[in-house]
């Protein structure tokens, strides 16, 4: 061991004297807003291959433009802040010169597709172990660091990598895509920093030397972390040969509390992972901001459920890993994340196992005898790490998590995903057992501290310890989204043993570990390999009862509902049946009822109280129940609707989804009337191999069954029974940028025969304002009615399918009869004539005036038999509060005139109207999933 230290040793001197070097002298313009710049690189090749340019990574200048990578993938997650920002607020880099050793100047060139790369041609290629030295010139605009929590603020300026940095030699060029993964070489760095009166911290070595000026030094660095701030906030506490600055927040925690955490938890991680290499490390509310604990500080403090000094302890302690291992690990952290967000994850697992084992998941609310028999309330802290992933594995929207981080959405990347690392490692070790895994991980740290490693080193390491073939962990919990999923499918007792028959239900092949209980008491733990699909072993029989497949979760098992068997008394099957008042996250024990009391309403039945019956939990599950058993306030009669579906996953393929279903309603369509509403179908759902592109595409074949009871209100002469079979298909393509969609519907009955089809388009521009196109066209295949009940609206369809959330849908005056539903003619002026029996062809177009305020107009022609075909527009003023949610229309011009000169104009006005939760709740969502 002497001997490995010596040369380990000497070989870390010769990396440390070979490196890099980068000198800045940097001085603060405008408040701290803009910093000039004048830098000298010192370039070493210290790779296999000759050099032809230098690259060096500009993190600034991904935000100099709406179209750059960083802004893409804004737009793909909704995010509106940057594109409705100004150019002051987005920053650049204005690069002034860029010269050899002889002051000779350099040409250099960003590709249009990677703002944020500088790329600089030699002149002649630079050999293996040459030098040569490029200076620069130029001034930084930093960017708002509302966009990332990097850049200015107020009083504050939180710069990391914001200088030219040299990117890592013969590497795939990485722009920045807010994920902090850029890849740059060893480098030493020397800043002299003109600050003016802004406090400094960093996690470089910070010399003062003048009231303004600094000087800031780090050797073998691959990024650092500079804070500028007019008022101080870091504290700074040496423990056993490591700093830390840290201005993380807590409530009500004296700064000795904090102190006497922050040296537990430097002190555990030191212990458990080893020294860090840098002696310094920066804990800001910045970082932990970026990717908080999900799970822990959901709900607002004045009435949190677990204790300050808890909370403190778990923000500090993830955010601390976090930050040890960006300092310590040297691995492409785009391509490699899931190394450091697996030990992470892995040390914060068993951090809170051994030292809270008995804390629940939400606290102090568990000691409530009311809540204890909610699973969500009483399970142990650390079980919601596996329905953090499971979350997103059961809406098959979950990715290996060994994919490159910037092709994750955007829940994968900041929460399941990491979850997933975590928990693969902690299967990893209870499989190997011996602590391979955790001996694994200091040696593996100790080997960054002289060279770039990848998975490949991690694996070999591994493998090297446990003297196993490791290829199934990485094959099928790494690199893949195979369905890992057992079931017990017949145990039985022979003599002293108990023979046990397992059924793979999914497609990876891992090892499964099965626990013999007696009532409620382990009695053994096997691990068993999986070689087949169905396989059969024998364990001993000490009184077992029950057996139970991963009965501790350690496995990211896709289904935990069939993993129990009882051995006797099955008459009941192996779960109880619960009622549980809500929601709550699922449980493997029982069958789980949820009852929840239901409040709707609509013109004709007034308030609908009742109880919704269902088995959605938190975690989407292959077959849902709903039953809403409704009482009507305005005609003391029942109404409601149930449903039954099931989801067929597909995995691995692009058609990841078909729907099966059934669903029925009941309510009154006018004020004397009920309708039926029965419609079996299947839905066949199709999305892009990359799932950050928010593109699909669904199939929708469906019987509607619809029986209208005769009303005194409303015509019902031929309408009263009817059935439609109804193919749509649709595809979108969406995100904030643009948006572009289009589908086709065919409808058939005995009666009648339509196909129609639109297309729509919306664009926001630079300048913030959108424009939005849509296009339509329905024509009958043949039509013997004698009514307008099945025609296409010219302003608003009928809706004989019930498909939309009409509150007053047979209302044609007052103020119902003005929602507006943005489909069929879509008109917004409603005309003498209403539908079309033949034929409809229109366009409808807004564009942005001003903020919300947009205009509209709508050019269309009509046919309707026995009658020439018509031409109509209208146009006006879209007040477009929340798109699609909620919307006014203010007629302006049509075919009808000048329709501000009505009298009755507030009878014109149209309106769109959103009550449904669900559909709200998508505005949020849209931005994770």
């Amino acid at each position: 061991m002497t001997k490995i230290r010596i040369v380990l040793f000497i070989l870390f001197a010769l990396q440390s004297y070979s490196q890099n070097e980068i000198t800045i002298e940097a001085k603060l313009l405008e408040n701290g807003k803009k910093i000039a710049v004048f830098e000298e690189i010192t370039i070493k090749n210290t790779s296999t291959k000759s050099l032809t340019e230098i690259t060096l990574n500009d993190w600034n200048h991904a935000f100099s433009s709406k179209s750059s990578a960083l802004a893409k993938k804004f737009s793909d997650e909704f995010n509106r802040s940057y594109h409705l920002s100004s150019n002051k607020e987005r920053g650049g880099t204005n690069i002034i010169e860029i010269t050899d050793a002889n002051k000779k100047s350099l040409s250099y060139f960003r590709k249009p597709n990677q703002i944020d790369i500088v790329i600089i041609p030699l002149e002649k290629p630079l050999v293996t172990g040459e030098f040569t030295t490029i200076k620069i010139s130029y001034e930084i605009t930093l960017p708002n660091s509302k966009f990332t929590k990097f850049g200015y603020s107020e009083n504050k300026l939180y710069l990391r990598n914001c200088f030219l940095t040299l990117s890592r030699f013969h590497s795939e060029h990485q722009s920045e895509e807010n994920s902090d993964d850029l890849t740059t070489e060893f480098t030493s760095y020397n800043i002299k920093f003109q600050h003016d009166n802004f406090f400094i911290n960093s996690d470089l070595e910070v010399e003062k030397t003048s009231d303004t000026t600094s000087k800031l030094t780090g050797s073998s660095r691959t990024n650092f972390a500079i804070v500028l701030e007019k008022k101080n906030s870091y504290e700074t506490i040496k423990n056993k040969g490591i700093t830390i600055i840290s201005n993380l927040k807590s409530v009500d925690l004296t700064t000795y509390q904090r102190n006497q955490i922050i040296e537990k938890i430097s002190n555990y991680v030191t212990e458990n992972l080893g020294k860090s290499e840098q002696n310094k490390i920066m804990v800001s509310q910045e970082d932990y901001d970026r990717e908080a604990f999900y799970g822990l500080n959901e709900l607002p403090s004045f009435i949190s459920p677990f204790n300050d000094d808890f909370v403190f302890e778990l923000k500090f302690l993830k955010t601390y890993l976090n930050n040890y291992l960006m300092a310590n690990l040297k691995i492409n952290f785009r391509k490699d994340h899931w190394i450091l967000e697996g030990i992470q994850h892995y040390y914060l697992k068993k951090y809170i196992d051994e030292m809270y084992p008995e804390t629940k998941a939400f606290g102090k609310l568990a000691r409530f005898k009311i809540l204890k028999k909610y699973k969500i309330i009483s399970m142990n802290f650390t079980e919601q790490f596996i329905y953090n992933y499971l979350l997103m594995a059961r809406k098959n929207i979950d990715q290996p998590v060994g994919t490159d981080k910037n092709t994750q959405i955007k829940f994968n990347e900041r929460i399941a995903g990491k979850f997933k690392s975590g928990l693969s490692l902690h299967y990893l070790n209870a499989y190997l057992g011996e602590n391979y895994v955790e001996k694994s991980i200091k040696q593996y740290i100790e080997l960054n501290k002289f060279k770039y490693t990848d998975n490949q080193n991690f694996k070999s390491i591994l493998e090297n310890n446990s003297k196993q073939d490791l290829n199934w962990f990485f094959k099928e919990l790494i690199y893949s989204r195979n369905k890992i999923d057992y079931k017990i499918i017949h145990a039985k007792k022979v003599n002293d043993s108990i023979e046990v028959v397992i059924k793979n239900v999914g497609d990876a092949k891992v090892p499964i570990s099965i626990s013999g209980y007696h009532k409620n008491n382990l009695v053994r733990k096997n691990w068993i390999e999986n070689h087949s699909d169905i396989f059969k072993f024998s364990i001993k029989n000490d009184s077992i009862t029950k057996l139970i497949l991963n009965d501790t979760y350690e496995i990211p098992e896709l289904n935990n509902n069939n993993n129990s068997y009882k051995l006797n008394n099955r008459f009941l099957g192996n779960r109880k049946i619960r009622f549980t008042f809500f929601k709550d996250i699922e449980n493997p024990k029982y069958n789980q009822v949820f009852f929840v009391p239901t409040t709707e309403f609509n013109l004709y039945d007034g308030l609908l109280l009742g109880m919704n019956f269902n088995n959605k939990s938190v975690i989407d599950r292959p077959f849902n129940y709903d039953i809403s058993p409704n009482f009507s306030s305005k005609t003391g009669t029942l109404a409601g609707g149930a449903g039954f579906s099931f989801n067929d996953i597909n995995r691995n393929s692009t058609h990841f989804n078909t729907r099966y279903a059934v669903s029925g309603t009941r309510l009154h369509y006018a004020p004397d009337a009920f309708y039926t509403k029965i419609t079996p179908s299947v839905n066949f759902r199709f999305r892009h191999p990359n799932f950050r592109k928010n593109q699909g595409e669904g199939l929708l074949i469906r019987q509607v069954y619809v029986n209208r009871e005769k009303s005194n209100f409303v015509s019902t002469k031929n309408s009263e029974n009817y059935s439609v079979f109804n193919v749509r298909y649709g595809y979108a393509n969406s995100e904030l940028i643009e948006q572009f969609s289009y589908g086709t519907d065919l409808q058939i009955s005995n009666r009648f025969g339509k196909i129609s089809g639109q297309m729509q388009y919306r664009k926001l521009f630079e300048n913030n304002r959108f424009i939005n196109l849509r296009a339509f066209a329905g024509f009958f295949t043949h039509n013997d009615t004698s009514n307008d009940f099945f025609s296409f609206g010219i302003d608003r369809p009928s809706d004989y399918l019930f498909d939309y959330a009409l509150i007053g849908r047979s209302e044609s005056t007052g103020l119902f009869s003005r929602q507006f539903v943005n489909a069929e003619g879509a008109f917004k002026s409603k005309f003498a004539t209403r539908f079309a029996n033949q034929y409809i062809l229109s366009a409808n177009a807004s564009f942005t005036i001003w903020d919300w305020i947009e205009m509209y107009g709508d050019v269309g022609t009509f046919k309707n038999e026995g009658y020439k075909p018509q031409y109509i527009y209208d146009s006006g003023l879209r007040l477009n509060l929340v798109q699609d949610y909620f919307e006014l229309y203010l007629p302006v011009y049509s075919s009808n005139g000048f329709e501000l000169n009505d009298k009755n104009y507030g009878e014109r006005i149209r309106f769109i109207i959103t009550l449904s939760p669900k559909t709200l709740t998508s505005l949020f969502t849209r931005r994770w999933f």
